[in-house]
């Protein structure tokens, strides 16, 4: 079952419209969520996250749209597909409603809200070998519109299949300055002795709920610094850990770029503290 704007229909029923904004311009945002035992994961930044982008990009937002309407209607949909005590991957897409690109005045939205299971309720460390590359072909824009979750991801695609096509397990993404931004689908964070490195979202990294939380858990140690820094390509195979983070996989450590092999020892650890939010959220 697919939520479209309030309705539930069977997913081979459920349509958008051809002049759809988010198909013709790529005028949308999404929001990927985990649930578990029809809990939010980390409900409350990942609703502001979505209300602060929607704001940005002007979008109207509706009047019920309140974290107890959104959270309803993700918890209505888990039930109706019979997800309720499963762990379940949930992504919201909303799109401004059709129109003319040279129509401002129409501001109005269109979402839709769709799940499928999970393997495991919490996050896990997958430590199968995973080799990495730089995509040097496009690069991410600095800025404040690069750090949305919107449909515009060519980058990201074309970084994804250069990837597969090259036998390599994912790539990292560079911004016009020639920085190290974030992989095609997460955040970086590098480990050097006690610190851990992360790009600042002014380099075009992606405002990520599991990058903000894991960041808040280092700043509260006693045993970690953390630096929200530019990262330069020479710095990747200096670091003694590197790994990716996103709502889905939570951490996932890389175990070779070019020569450089890593541990994954700090990104164990973080695993555990990022799980001890997750049920406390």
């Amino acid at each position: 079952m697919i939520n479209l704007n309030g309705e539930l229909f069977e997913s081979e029923n459920a349509q958008i419209p051809f002049n759809n904004r988010g198909f013709q311009y790529g005028d949308a945002l999404f929001e990927t969520i985990r649930v578990i035992n029809s809990k939010i994961i980390f409900w409350e930044t990942h609703y502001f996250r979505l209300m602060s982008s929607m704001r940005l990009l002007r979008m109207q937002i509706p009047m019920q749209f309140s974290p107890e309407f959104l959270e309803g209607e993700i918890l209505n949909l888990i039930k109706a597909n019979h997800l309720d005590n499963q762990p379940t991957k949930v992504k919201i897409n909303v799109s401004r409603k059709a129109g003319g690109l040279y129509y401002p005045e129409n501001r109005n939205i269109d979402y839709f809200i769709s799940c499928q299971p999970l393997d495991n309720p919490f996050f896990t460390i997958n430590e199968d070998f995973y080799e990495i590359e730089l995509f040097k072909d496009h690069f991410i824009n600095s800025g404040l519109l690069s750090t949305l979750k919107t449909n515009n991801k060519l980058v990201n695609i074309l970084g994804s299949i250069y990837a597969k096509e090259n036998g390599y397990d994912n790539c990292l993404l560079l911004n016009e300055k020639k920085s190290v931004v974030e992989f095609t689908n997460a955040n970086i964070f590098l480990v050097k002795g006690n610190i851990i490195k992360t790009p600042p979202t002014s380099d075009g990294c992606l405002k990520g709920v599991v990058r903000e939380k894991l960041i808040d858990s280092i700043e509260k140690t006693d045993k970690f610094e953390i630096q929200e820094e530019s990262i330069s390509p020479f710095e990747l195979q200096k670091a003694d850990e590197m790994f990716l983070t996103n709502a889905i996989l939570g951490i996932k450590p890389i175990s070779k770029y070019r020569k450089k092999e890593y541990k994954n020892t700090v990104a164990k650890e973080l695993l555990g503290k990022l799980n001890a939010q997750a049920r406390l959220a």
